[in-house]
């Protein structure tokens, strides 16, 4: 695939996540307006992303394994494909954010977009370092996981709902759903978040006299931003899903 053609495919991407997110408006029963309703948009989109992506890595480094063996010049047309679409759905995710959310509350999800699009540009460019691009989309396999969560809190399906009339004291129970949910959340994100960037850190400090300064220090800077986020969003799920329950049964007994 040419770059003109590796352009077509990312400006298709950005207009067919956008179709994506104005199908989802349309499911919405009774049609909604408002921030909220935009949020749940925001995150379906990125959950049809994140469960495309996530699966086509995964395939590529089955059906193709000696990509995982050079991560610098092997790669198909199907894994270059993958990069080319992930790049134009981070282009579209930015804009959507940059148009209706503050920066203030945006700022770190633009930061990691930034980052992915300059590294998967990059990639594209120079049809070199797609495997290392495709290896950094695992990590998606966990974000599904993330969106469904995200979608369950902003729909109000986290708690079970209170039985009978009478006013209750007790705490709100999580139900089954959301419980299973956070659980395959920290589960996948130790392994397809932690232990991903954990091998793209291994690697790309081994590969430090085999790629061009340029690169090498632009994979290791956003690399390293991203690897900080991720610790900060471990901490807070571990906050709200781990540390609450704790003091929720501490307070029971």
């Amino acid at each position: 695939m040419d770059l003109r053609s590796a352009l077509l495919c990312v400006g298709g991407s950005v207009c067919s996540f956008k179709l994506v997110h104005t199908l989802l408006g349309g499911l919405q029963a009774p049609p909604r307006e408002g921030h909220r309703a935009w949020r749940q948009r925001n995150i379906g989109t990125s959950l049809a992303h994140s469960s495309l992506s996530g699966a086509w890595a995964a395939l590529c480094f089955w059906c193709h394994p000696q990509m995982a063996e050079d991560l610098i010049s092997t790669h198909t047309r199907f894994s270059f494909s993958l990069v080319t679409l992930s790049t134009g759905y981070f282009i579209y995710d930015a804009l959507d954010l940059l148009l209706n959310q503050s920066f203030k509350r945006s700022w770190e999800v633009l930061l990691h977009h930034a980052v992915v699009v300059s590294c998967f540009s990059l990639a594209i460019s120079s049809r070199l370092y797609v495997g290392f691009a495709v290896l950094s989309l695992l990590v998606e396999i966990n974000t599904v996981f993330l969106h469904i969560r995200q979608l369950m809190l902003l729909s109000g399906w986290r708690n079970r709902p209170a039985g009978g009339s009478a006013p209750t004291t007790d705490p709100p129970r999580p139900t089954a759903a959301f419980r299973l949910t956070s659980l395959l959340n920290l589960a996948t994100f130790l392994v397809f978040r932690l232990c991903t960037l954990g091998w793209m850190t291994r690697w790309l400090a081994a590969q430090a006299g085999q790629i061009p300064r340029f690169a090498h220090t632009l994979g290791t800077v956003g690399l390293g931003g991203i690897t900080v986020m991720n610790v900060v969003l471990l901490y807070r799920l571990l906050r709200a899903e781990v540390l609450t329950d704790t003091r929720t049964s501490g307070k029971d007994h």
